[in-house]
């Protein structure tokens, strides 16, 4: 491991002070960012700890809910607010990890984990673009089961690792950053990047920028949520695919919907496409998976992993079809 310096930050203007060094990196949980140092990927030298600043979860002004960057997942997916109102997330955040990890993890970290792709974690032996830019993508041609079907591209087809982004992002999440040239918001959807030509950056964040909070607006009336994620065994593994999704229900008919997937691409994939099929349409299995095929027609899969269009289509469907029995 690279030889490094430690602070902890005791508010956000220290943070940043310190963190716009080039060399600097934040450290949350450091549930992630520490397996990147000891797998020698990640070579900061100074971390900035963060876990000082805002854990709180206050109720915004519109009705919806301010979460600071440093509440601990289980506090989130405990906290009532969330599992009253937000249960799509609470059940994101419960499906994640091991209780563990979700009591170290931050909120803020957990959004900015990076892929678990094999061929980046095999510094050694394997190209990737991601680790080092313009060496190429091992994945595309090798044993690519867990790898993007949405949103790829030649130089990485890697996918993103969170349950919980794919919740904020059927949610409408905003994003509060700060940064040495003062605030700013980004809709949640907005802040990671598909890979393109350059996969090294996972997000559109400045450097030295800091994530101080996550905000969600307020609950939909009438609206039910959930999530489900599909995995190779039953705890401590990552989506195959996953699908959160937010459904409100009008007389039989869909008044409105968002739908967010996970396991299919570089970043959390809101399904707008399927969203727009729906709206104003039956609430019905048909109608779900017209939507379900309408958002796949441009998947593009690699040889092992063909099989996530038809359960990403199965799996959506049932989710559907579980929140409008819910409604009824």
């Amino acid at each position: 491991m690279t030889p490094f310096d430690y602070t902890r930050a005791g508010d956000v203007g220290e943070a940043l002070r310190l963190g716009g060094d080039h060399a600097a990196a934040y450290l949350g949980g450091g549930t992630n960012l520490i397996d990147l140092m000891r797998e020698d990927l990640a070579h900061p030298g100074h971390l900035v700890d963060v876990t000082g600043l805002s854990a709180a979860i206050e109720q915004t002004d519109g009705g919806g809910l301010m979460i600071g960057a440093a509440v601990r997942n289980s506090a989130l997916a405990e906290h009532r607010g969330i599992r009253t109102d937000y249960p799509v997330l609470a059940r994101a955040l419960l499906a994640g990890a091991s209780a563990q990890i979700r009591n170290m993890a931050t909120v803020g970290g957990n959004v900015l984990q990076r892929t678990r792709c094999t061929y980046f974690y095999d510094a050694d032996g394997s190209r990737c673009n991601k680790r080092a830019p313009g060496s190429g993508c091992d994945a595309v041609d090798g044993f690519n089961r867990i790898h993007a079907i949405l949103g790829a591209s030649s130089a990485c087809v890697a996918t993103h690792p969170s349950d919980m982004c794919v919740a904020l992002a059927a949610l409408d999440a905003t994003v509060h950053l700060q940064g040495r040239d003062g605030t700013r918001t980004l809709p949640f959807v907005e802040l990671h990047r598909l890979p393109g030509d350059n996969p090294a950056f996972d997000t559109v964040l400045e450097p030295g920028e800091l994530i101080t909070a996550i905000e969600l607006p307020a609950p939909t009336a009438g609206a039910v949520s959930t999530y489900r994620k599909v995995r190779d065994r039953a705890s401590y593994a990552f989506a195959l695919v996953s699908v959160a999704a937010v459904l409100r229900i009008e007389n039989g008919m869909v008044g409105d919907v968002a739908i967010a997937l996970g396991g299919v691409a570089h970043k959390p994939w809101r399904a707008s496409k399927a969203e727009t099929v729906l709206r104003g349409g039956p609430a019905h299995a048909d109608a779900f998976r017209a939507a379900a095929i309408a958002e796949l027609a441009d998947a593009k899969p690699l040889r092992d992993n063909a099989f996530k269009i038809e359960l990403v289509t199965r799996t959506l469907v049932a989710v559907l079809g579980e929140l409008a029995g819910a409604s009824a």
